[in-house]
């Protein structure tokens, strides 16, 4: 396990393309300026020691050197010991609707966009909850397993699309039935299933697994993206609007936020429907909602301590740096007699 402490250091790597660049330019420039006072034949030899291959050494080795004091400044921090940490917390398991419905704009960016900034936000205020993540469609798919690894459940978060499930439609059941399986451990008392959606649910027997669901102690709180006005469904090409989704009369479909689905299906399994258009809002109530829960206790491994790295980075910089003011621009004697690279041709 490794740690990164100063990310925004990275952004000084982008002075090794400028560089490539500047050496570029110099090279072309030099080359112009020499054919003004003479063939190429006639400028060997008046300087016979000119060397590309050194010149384009030495910025390669400047550049590594410039790259490890980077590194050395961000701060790798390699974890070195392992600990069994006891938490308490509750599990929440988020389900969240990947069909393609979601793709409509009536709330920015789009109803997908938004759910995730939604379970994003909601993550990063959890203290030593454990999270699961689910995706659905016409199916539902474990997209993430129970986990304490915050990091780890907002990378799977990032990378949901409409287009991870081939099969289509809105099947609110199946992801209240996977969920089931997530809460494996009989003594979890305080489970809870969070299920952010649009509400168009193209299955009836959701409220009756919402139902089963609450007997196992799960509670479902759903929460509602989307307007009642609803929107059209855009099919894009990289990012542009191409056409809308259309039925088979040709109409342009218009998709809504069902809330009495998603409120009866909340009602069933003891929970409540939350209006997912402003994120602090959202945020807050189930904030409240876990705070009324008693925690159970749980391990988990985590790495206690963990031993900074910089000082390597920093030791092959200057390696490279001595190296870098050690080579001459010009060809070395012994290697132009052994002529490694042809630079007598």
């Amino acid at each position: 396990m490794y740690q990164l402490e100063e990310k925004i250091w990275f952004w000084l790597l982008l002075i090794l393309p400028v560089m490539v660049v500047v050496f570029l330019w110099t090279l072309l420039w030099k080359k112009r300026v020499q054919k003004k006072f003479g063939n190429t034949t006639a400028i060997k030899r008046l300087s016979p020691n000119q060397s590309v291959f050194k010149s384009v050494l030495k910025l390669g080795v400047l550049g590594l050197a410039i790259g490890c004091f980077v590194i050395a400044l961000v701060n790798p921090k390699i974890g070195t010991k392992l600990e069994t940490i006891k938490r308490e917390g509750v599990d929440i398991v988020f389900a969240i609707d990947v069909s393609k419905s979601m793709l409509a704009e009536d709330v920015a960016p789009n109803r997908l966009e938004k759910s995730k900034q939604l379970v994003t936000q909601i993550i990063n205020n959890l203290a030593s909850d454990r999270v699961g993540i689910i995706a659905y469609a016409g199916k539902a798919f474990p997209q993430l397993p129970i986990t304490t690894d915050y990091g780890t459940a907002k990378m799977f978060l990032q990378s949901m699309n409409t287009d991870m499930l081939s099969s289509q439609g809105t099947a609110i059941d199946e992801a209240i039935q996977l969920s089931r399986n997530y809460f494996d451990d009989e003594e979890q008392t305080n489970r809870v299933l969070v299920i952010i959606s649009d509400g168009e649910d193209h299955n009836d027997l959701s409220a009756e697994v919402a139902e089963a669901a609450s007997e196992e102690g799960i509670k479902i709180y759903t929460i509602g993206v989307g307007s009642a006005k609803g929107g059209p469904i855009p099919i894009k090409r990289n990012g542009v609007v191409m056409r809308y989704k259309k039925d088979k009369n040709d109409e342009t479909v218009i998709t809504k936020l069902n809330i009495e689905t998603l409120k009866l299906i909340a009602s069933e399994a003891k929970g409540a429907y939350i209006d997912g258009n402003t994120t602090a809002v959202v945020v807050e109530q189930i904030r409240d909602v876990l705070n009324k829960m008693d925690k159970k206790e749980f391990e988990a491994k985590e790495f206690a301590e963990f031993k900074d790295q910089f000082q390597w980075f920093l030791g092959f910089g200057l390696f490279f740096l001595i190296l870098d003011l050690l080579f001459l621009e010009r060809k070395t004697a012994w290697l132009k007699r052994l002529n490694l690279f042809n630079e007598n041709l």
